[in-house]
């Protein structure tokens, strides 16, 4: 497990300083930096709206379809410029994002769904399945239902198709956008677990994005907390994990124990970031 923040020889991706503009007048980004270590899991950690899922967009290119777009900073991966790049380009340089809301091909069944990942592929047929035969490995449930329908497999299903489908392009670097949205806590757990086997024995970089603080800090490496469009805090998972601060305002937590919605959410008042 990583131990601190990325370093200038291990960042394969680096974001910094951006602003996103929405339709022009919608500030929805303000000046967002952040390293992303090869081989490492990073969090991006914040409530609904905080700015997450923009920012994923913003560095696989997806933005001007929301009429979004990147107006100050950079987006480097390998060291080069990426902003201008279109969400193809960015796929073939190995960055590819598994969207929010377990989004598949209803239609097909689990096995063609996981098949289109790798339809950019120049490797061969037997590369693929071998592949195949991996995400099999990772997500045996899918191997079970592969001749099924993804529309009719449920939630937890859909979302290892989204990530095995991702799996199948052969990437770099796998942007996770909410990957717990919508499942049960147990299966939350799974998904997490699978991850981390998929990070510690394939070497796959990600960069996840997550309400779910708690779970997310047990898994990832390093951690930066977004609040309105911003980065507030940012460490090692382990920190973080352990701040007062963050264990007040988004683990529910703190020194005099578990503390209620109703005494969290007046918390922009006395954040110390904030003040």
């Amino acid at each position: 497990m990583l131990d601190a923040g990325p370093t200038e020889q291990d960042t394969v991706l680096e974001v910094n300083n951006i602003e996103v503009i929405y339709n022009h007048v919608i500030l929805v980004l303000k000046g967002v930096s952040l390293k992303v270590p090869k081989g490492g899991i990073t969090a991006l950690l914040g409530g609904n709206g905080a700015g997450k899922t923009t920012t994923l967009k913003a560095i696989s290119n997806l933005l001007h379809s929301e009429r979004g777009e990147v107006t100050k900073g950079t987006i480097m991966y390998r060291g080069e410029r990426v902003q201008e790049l279109d969400p193809a380009e960015m796929v073939k340089r190995g960055v590819i994002q598994v969207m929010e809301g377990r989004h598949c091909f209803e239609h097909l069944t689990v096995e063609e769904n996981l098949l289109t990942g790798a339809y950019t592929r120049t490797d061969g047929r037997g590369a693929v399945s071998a592949d195949l035969e991996m995400v099999y490995n990772y997500f045996p449930r899918l191997k079970e239902r592969r001749t099924s329908q993804a529309g009719y497999t449920s939630g937890g299903e859909q979302q290892m198709v989204a990530i095995g489908r991702a799996l199948m392009s052969r990437p770099e670097t796998i942007l996770l956008d909410e990957p717990s949205m919508g499942l049960a806590p147990q299966l939350v757990e799974q998904i997490f677990e699978i991850v981390k086997s998929v990070n510690e024995n394939e070497g796959y970089t990600f960069l996840l994005a997550e309400q779910n603080t708690n779970v997310a800090l047990r898994y990832a490496h390093y951690g930066y907390i977004l609040e309105s469009g911003r980065v507030v805090m940012d460490g090692p998972a382990a920190e973080l994990r352990e701040n007062p601060d963050v264990k007040e305002f988004y683990l529910g937590m703190s020194d005099e124990g578990r503390k209620s919605f109703r005494d969290v959410r007046s918390y922009r008042r006395r954040k110390r970031w904030l003040a």
